[in-house]
C-alpha cells in the first residue's frame, strides 16, 4: 500500500521515530564510508514550480546516493501549464517513476496529484507546508540535544509553511512549542484548529518574541516575506523588526540553547550576522540533513521500511 508525506499528520509517531533512527543511521554509515544503494533501478522525479536550492539538490543527491535516478521536471516545462488535468499528469507518472517530490504554491494541487497516483506522492514544499523540512529539522534537534523529548521550541517570525509543519510535528510526537508571531501573521487558524484538540504537545502562540523564548532550548526562525510574498518585502521589515534573532533575545534562552534557520537567510533581518555566524547555530548541520533525512524517507515510502521488509 503507496504512503504519501503530504503533511507531517500523515505520519504516526512510530513513523516519525523510525525516520529519526535511519536517517542518523543512514548518516553514520555515509561518514564511514560506507555505500547503501537500496534502490539501484528506482527513480524520482522532482516537479518544482518555486526554486530551490537544498531541498532540490538534498533530494538528487539522496536518491543518486542510494543507486536510483532523480529526473528534475521543472512545472514550466510540463502539460500542466497547457491545462492538462493534475489527475492525468498524476497517472502517466506514476506508470513511469516510482516516487515523486513535488514543490509547489497550492497544497490542493498535491492533494489532487496524490489522489489520483499510484506512486508515493512527498510534498518538497507548498505555501502550506514543509513537512521534510521539519523532519530534519527534528533529526538535527536530537543530534545536538540528545532528545527532542523535554525540549522547549521556540519560533520567532512569520506563521508560515514551516511553521504550519512544527505545529504539526507538535500534534504527534508532542513537543513544547511556543510561536512568537507579530499580530495578523500568525499561523492560519485552519491549521492550529485541525491539531488542537488531539494534540499531545503544548502549542503556544503569542505576539511576543521574549516570552517564546524564555528558558527555550531551540529557537528557530525564517525569512519574514516568503516565495510569492516578495511586494510585501519592505512593509514586513518596518512589522517584523522585533522579531530579529539577535543576541539581546536569545540572551533569555537557556544558555546551551542551539538556533536554527532553515535557509536562505537574510542576514541582518530575521537573524543578526552575529548570531547566525555564532556557536549557537546550527543552520549548517540543518542544511546537511536534509539528505540524510530524504534518503530515510525515500527509502521508507519506494521499498518499505524495516517492519515491511
Amino acid at each position: 500500500m503507496k504512503k504519501d508525506i503530504l503533511t507531517l499528520l500523515d505520519l504516526t509517531k512510530e513513523d516519525f521515530l523510525y525516520l529519526f533512527q535511519r536517517a542518523a543511521e543512514l548518516k553514520k554509515r555515509h561518514k564511514k564510508g560506507i555505500v547503501d544503494q537500496p534502490l539501484i533501478g528506482k527513480s524520482l522525479g522532482l516537479i518544482f514550480e518555486k526554486p530551490s536550492t537544498r531541498t532540490r539538490l538534498s533530494f538528487e543527491t539522496a536518491m543518486i546516493q542510494l543507486g536510483g535516478s532523480p529526473i528534475f521536471i521543472s512545472a514550466k516545462d510540463t502539460q500542466i501549464v497547457r491545462n492538462e488535468p493534475v489527475r492525468d499528469t498524476a497517472r502517466v507518472l506514476s506508470r513511469y517513476i516510482d516516487a515523486v517530490a513535488i514543490r509547489t504554491f497550492s497544497q490542493d494541487l498535491l492533494n489532487g496529484f496524490a489522489e489520483f497516483s499510484d506512486i508515493p506522492v512527498i510534498n518538497a514544499l507548498t505555501d502550506l507546508y514543509h513537512p521534510c523540512q521539519v523532519l530534519s529539522d527534528l533529526l538535527t534537534v536530537i543530534e545536538h540535544k540528545g532528545e527532542y523529548q523535554n525540549q522547549k521550541i521556540a519560533w520567532v517570525g512569520d506563521g508560515n509553511n514551516v511553521a504550519h509543519s512544527w505545529i504539526n510535528a507538535a500534534s504527534v510526537i508532542g513537543l513544547d512549542l511556543r510561536l512568537a508571531c507579530p499580530e495578523g501573521y500568525e499561523p492560519k487558524r485552519e491549521v492550529l484548529d485541525k491539531v488542537l484538540s488531539a494534540c499531545c504537545g503544548t502549542i503556544l502562540v503569542t505576539n511576543d518574541p521574549h516570552e517564546a523564548v524564555q528558558d527555550a532550548d531551540v529557537i528557530y526562525t525564517d525569512v519574514w516575506a516568503s516565495m510569492g510574498q516578495e511586494r510585501e518585502q519592505n512593509m514586513r521589515k518596518e512589522v517584523f523588526g522585533p522579531f530579529q534573532v539577535n543576541t539581546d533575545l536569545i540572551r533569555g534562552a537557556a544558555p546551551d540553547a542551539i538556533v536554527m534557520h532553515c535557509l536562505p537567510a537574510h542576514r541582518g533581518e530575521e537573524i543578526s550576522e552575529q548570531v547566525l555566524e555564532g556557536p549557537q547555530s546550527v543552520v549548517w548541520d540543518q542544511a546537511e540533513n536534509k539528505m540524510h533525512m530524504h534518503k530515510a524517507i525515500l527509502e521508507a515510502l519506494i521499498i518499505g521500511n524495516h517492519k515491511e521488509k
